[in-house]
């Protein structure tokens, strides 16, 4: 375990240090958004809201061309209603929004939103930094290596922390020693502080991964633990056509008056928070209206309906939701910070900034043990060879651990195999260049 920490540490250390670095960014970006773009997302409250469908014609003037897609309206005094549009030119889940004033349906700006939580440009540029370093797919393997290895760093060293020699409390930092000591002391006290908040990161950042993510997806619908959808079919044929308003390629352009209306039912079936209304996909398909709040208590229900008639043809309730489907939620909320408002920023915030100086605390370990006479050298990893003082039993569990997480976590595994091979041929190269005289024994060359 320590070799493990160790070579993890080091080699993996960069990667930890960038999402950490930018997830502490993002941690901040909501405020920073409402200052930046505050001219655009709030308005001085005249006491009085217009109609959805005046708010949508002002919008659909301001942009002619774009496919009208859905609409979130204001959720209280002072905010500005969202008309979302898609446009040529934008980006993967971008969507151009267009602000409104409800109180007199001027428009104050447009600015292109990204995926469900209507990220606008700072925070969308500051989700794909931390995401990718803008470097599109390939840079997803940074972040990806990063969450595969965070979870078994973290709980190496815990391990390591509670079990060496040493005295002093486990919980609270030394201020007296060597210079290593009190570094060490920083790292092992922190890191179990914070333990809980590096597995939660971990295991909620490999969802959203480029190669683990697509495991945790089959591993989902295999056990049927998909988050439900309403259904949008209207099986009337009364309703079915929706002739009249239809783009040529068959995308349904709605009635303004439609919005009115499918707003209401929405409210008549306790859709009581902020909403987004998405318009129908095709002809013979219902509006939907899905609640948005990501604060606690979560509300997320869901209701189809009917574009011609108002009628709500289908009610998904979040209560209603699978438990693993509710996990998904709340931890991709509290991952960017949602769920939980303030106390959510401040607590991604810790956690992200005690990563950061974990890692620098590591290197400074590492370059404190380096030996002093001579030329310069780096610390000295843990002696070789350990593993064979493990029962058998133990290293075919070990074994079997090894493979099948690095099968579900195939950048775990690959990187695993490749710290291996550098190990092996360190080891070899220090055996072939050492001095007869000076040769350890043979389980030098063992990992």
């Amino acid at each position: 375990m320590v070799r493990l920490h160790f070579y993890a540490g080091i080699l993996v250390g960069p990667f930890l240090l960038l999402t950490a670095l930018t997830g502490f960014l993002y941690a901040l970006a909501p405020q920073i958004e409402n200052a930046l773009y505050r001219d655009t997302m709030f308005v001085e409250s005249s006491g009085t809201t217009l109609p959805i469908s005046q708010q949508v014609s002002a919008a659909r003037e301001s942009q002619p061309e774009g496919t009208l897609v859905a609409v979130r309206p204001a959720v209280g005094p002072g905010d500005t209603t969202r008309v979302l549009f898609d446009v040529p030119g934008l980006g993967e889940s971008e969507r151009l929004a267009v602000f409104v004033n409800p109180g007199n349906a001027a428009v104050t700006g447009e600015l292109a939103a990204y995926g469900s939580s209507g990220a606008l440009p700072f925070r969308t540029w500051l989700s794909h930094l931390h995401r990718s370093l803008h470097l599109g797919e390939p840079g997803r393997i940074y972040s990806e290596l990063a969450a595969s290895w965070l979870w078994l760093v973290a709980l190496a060293g815990l391990v390591l922390w509670w079990t060496g020699r040493r005295t002093g409390s486990r919980w609270r930092v030394e201020r007296s020693g060597s210079a290593r000591r009190r570094t060490l002391s920083w790292h092992g006290v922190l890191g179990t502080w914070v333990i809980l908040g590096m597995l939660f990161l971990s295991a909620t950042g490999l969802t959203w991964s480029r190669f683990a993510g697509e495991n945790v997806s089959e591993l989902r619908a295999s056990l049927n633990w998909k988050t439900p959808t309403v259904s949008t079919a209207l099986t009337d044929a009364d309703h079915a056509g929706h002739e009249g308003h239809t783009f040529p390629g068959g995308d349904v352009d709605p009635a303004v008056e439609e919005w009115d209306q499918t707003l209401q039912s929405a409210r008549s079936a306790q859709l009581d928070g902020p909403v987004e209304i998405a318009a129908p996909k095709k002809a013979g398909t219902s509006f939907v209206v899905q609640e948005i709040g990501k604060a606690w208590p979560t509300q997320a229900d869901a209701v189809a309906v009917d574009p011609m008639s108002g009628k709500v043809v289908d009610v998904l309730r979040f209560a209603d939701y699978p438990i693993a489907a509710k996990l998904s939620r709340w931890g991709i909320d509290a991952h960017m910070g949602m769920l939980f408002g303030l106390v959510n920023q401040l607590l991604l915030l810790i956690v992200a900034g005690t990563i950061v100086a974990m890692v620098i605390w590591g290197y400074r370990m590492w370059w404190l043990r380096r030996p002093t006479r001579g030329h310069v050298r780096f610390g000295r990893p843990a002696r070789r060879g350990a593993w064979r003082e493990i029962p058998v039993l133990g290293v075919v569990v070990l074994l079997a651990l090894a493979v099948g997480v690095g099968l579900f976590l195939p950048l775990f595994g690959i990187s695993l195999a490749a710290f291996i091979v550098i190990d092996l041929v360190l080891g070899l190269y220090r055996w072939r260049t050492t001095a007869p005289a000076e040769q350890p024994e043979s389980e030098e060359l063992l990992v």
